[in-house]
């Protein structure tokens, strides 16, 4: 029996199973427009829903750092 091919993954979503989101629903931005809850860049907040899952480890990563300089 062979396995059904997964469906492609929709154009636009909030929601992947591989990297889930940052957010913890503490939106407000600094200064230099910056989360203080998940440590986004407005721009990387945006970008998020239609970012593959490669995108979005980057941005998790780029997140990360602003946290561990905060």
């Amino acid at each position: 029996m062979t396995a059904q091919p997964r469906p492609p993954k929709p154009l636009y979503s909030n929601v992947s199973p591989a990297v889930p989101s940052p957010c913890i629903s503490v939106c407000r931005l600094d200064e230099q427009r910056v989360c203080t809850g998940c440590h986004r860049h407005v721009e990387h907040i945006r970008e998020w829903r239609s970012a593959d899952d490669e995108r979005r480890r980057q941005i998790c990563r780029e997140a990360e750092a602003l946290r561990a300089r905060a």
